[in-house]
C-alpha cells in the first residue's frame, strides 16, 4: 500500500525528535537503543500498512538490537535477531514476488496444518533453547526462550502474510514488555508496548485486507461468457 504525504512526515518528525532528544540527553536513553527503537517502530508501522520496505527497515532494526541485546545478555533475544536478518530478506522477496505467477503476495489465513505445525515448533523449542540460555548464563532463560521461539513463529506467519502472525506476535509482545521492564530497558519496553497496540491494529487492518480480496476471489473465478468449459 501507498503511503501518504501526512504519515511520511510524521514518521520523519517523530524519529528525528526522539534520536535528537537522545544526542542532547534530553531523554534518559542511550543512542543505540534509540536507534533500534526508532527504525523497529517504523518497521512495524510498515508492516500494518502491507508496504514491503517494511523489511530493509526491520533488517537494519535487527542489527541494532543484536548490539543492545548483547550487551544487555539477553542472548535468545540476541541470536534472534541474526535470524531476523535472514527472515526479513526472504520475506522482502516473497512479499514482492510470491504470488501468483510471481506477483506481489496477499493477506490469506494459515492452513489447520500450519497452525499446528506452528504450535508444535513453539512447544518444542521453548525447551530447547531453555537448555542453551542456561548453558550460556543467560539473564531470563525461560522467557528469553519462549519469546523466541514466538517471534520466529510469528515472523515465518508475517513473511507468508498469514493473518494469523498478529495473534502470535501479540501473544509474544505482552511477554516482552514484562521481560524488558525487568532488564530496566524501558524504553525497549514502551516500543513493545506500542508494537503491542499496533499489532491490534494490523489485524484490524488485515482482516478488512482480506474482506476486500474475497469478492475479488470469487469474481476472478466466475467464467467469462463465452468462455470454454474446462
Amino acid at each position: 500500500m501507498k503511503l501518504r504525504a501526512a504519515e511520511i512526515n510524521l514518521m520523519f518528525l517523530i524519529s528525528t525528535l526522539m534520536i535528537i532528544g537522545s544526542w542532547k540527553a534530553w531523554l534518559p536513553f542511550g543512542m543505540l537503543e534509540t536507534l533500534a527503537v526508532v527504525t523497529g517502530g517504523i518497521c512495524v508501522y510498515l508492516v500494518v500498512r502491507q508496504h514491503p520496505i517494511n523489511f530493509p527497515m526491520g533488517i537494519l532494526s535487527s542489527g541494532l538490537f543484536l548490539v543492545l541485546f548483547t550487551q544487555q545478555r539477553l542472548f535468545g533475544d540476541a541470536g534472534l535477531q541474526i535470524f531476523f536478518i535472514v527472515l526479513g530478506f526472504q520475506g522482502w522477496y516473497w512479499w514482492l514476488h510470491g504470488g501468483e505467477n510471481r506477483s506481489e503476495l496477499k493477506v490469506s489465513r494459515a492452513s489447520v496444518r500450519l497452525i499446528l505445525g506452528t504450535l508444535v515448533f513453539v512447544a518444542a523449542a521453548t525447551p530447547a533453547l531453555i537448555i542453551v540460555l542456561r548453558a550460556v548464563r543467560g539473564s531470563a532463560p525461560f522467557l528469553d526462550s519462549l519469546t523466541t521461539a514466538l517471534s520466529l513463529a510469528g515472523q515465518y506467519l508475517l513473511n507468508n502474510k498469514k493473518i494469523e502472525n498478529w495473534v502470535v506476535w501479540i501473544i509474544a509482545d505482552v511477554i516482552y514488555v514484562y521481560l524488558y521492564i525487568s532488564r530496566d530497558l524501558k524504553l525497549t519496553a514502551i516500543l513493545y508496548a506500542v508494537f503491542l497496540a499496533m499489532c491490534v491494529a494490523g489485524l484490524v487492518e488485515w482482516r478488512k485486507s482480506l474482506h476486500r480480496q474475497e469478492p475479488e476471489s470469487r469474481l476472478e473465478q466466475v467464467p467469462h461468457p463465452g468462455a470454454p468449459n474446462a
